[in-house]
């Protein structure tokens, strides 16, 4: 693991990661409240950090480049996308950390089945990201040189 990128998040974009997360989180337990559990279920599911993590790799990423002369753009959209593949990966797993919890929870202590489903998160999220770092079922795409300029 690379946490030199922790230090180039400056105060200001914690906070903003943090605001938005927990309006996010707020929201979803007034709309709980109004129309009941399962509907604010529904909106605590809602991608609370992702949005403004993006956006901020992003511009981490442009900066980056234009530090050393060139449009970043490109490459800041490529790591944005990145971050995206992986989120998509950990909501695979978060689906069945929610049906783990579905299924078992009736029936079953409530920390059981917690430490059970985070157990289930953590597999599916962590073999899917395996399977997804060596290329097992992803095709190479060439750059075109205009392209590779860019990135």
């Amino acid at each position: 693991m690379d946490f030199s990128s922790l230090r180039e998040t400056q105060p200001h974009e914690y906070i903003i990661r943090f605001l938005f997360g927990g309006v996010c989180t707020v929201s979803a337990g007034l709309i709980a409240k109004r129309y009941g559990p399962g509907i604010g279920g529904l909106f605590l599911a809602f991608p609370a950090i992702f949005p403004a993590s993006a956006s901020l790799i992003e511009n981490h990423e442009k900066k980056r480049k234009a530090e050393h002369g060139f449009n970043g753009t490109i490459r800041g959209r490529l790591a944005a996308s990145i971050d995206a593949s992986g989120a998509s990966l950990g909501c695979i797993g978060l689906a069945m950390f929610a049906l783990t919890l579905r299924m078992a929870l009736p029936g079953h202590v409530a920390l059981h089945t917690l430490v059970a489903a985070s157990v289930v998160w953590i597999t599916i999220s962590s073999l899917l990201w395996s399977i997804s770092r060596h290329r097992i079922f992803h095709k190479r795409k060439k750059l075109t040189d205009q392209r590779r300029q860019d990135v």
